[in-house]
Parts: C-alpha cells; sequence; structure tokens
C-alpha cells in the first residue's frame, strides 16, 4: 500500500512539475509516469528500510 502511494504522490509530482513547465499532453503523460515510477522504487526502499528497523 505504501508503494502505491508513492507511486501516486510521483505521478502527481511529474503532472504538477509539467503543467507549470507548460507542457503538451504528452509531456506531462510522459512526466506523470516517470515520477510515479520513481516514487513507487523510492517507496519500495522505505518500506524494507522500515521493516528491517521494527
Amino acid at each position: 500500500m505504501v508503494i502505491l502511494a508513492g507511486m501516486v504522490i510521483g505521478a502527481v509530482w511529474g503532472y504538477l512539475y509539467a503543467r507549470r513547465n507548460d507542457g503538451t499532453g504528452k509531456d506531462i503523460a510522459q512526466y506523470a509516469a516517470v515520477w510515479g515510477i520513481i516514487g513507487a522504487i523510492v517507496s519500495a526502499f522505505i518500506a524494507v528500510g522500515l521493516d528491517r528497523l521494527i
């Protein structure tokens, strides 16, 4: 569930970043997808790290 949340937060971040820089529809989709993947990877590392601590 944490990984899904990280993916959604990353996608929203990428969407807002592309919109702020006047990106086209394809730019917005690409930034949202890439930042969603990055968010999922980072949140996976955080989830594993927290699991190891507890």
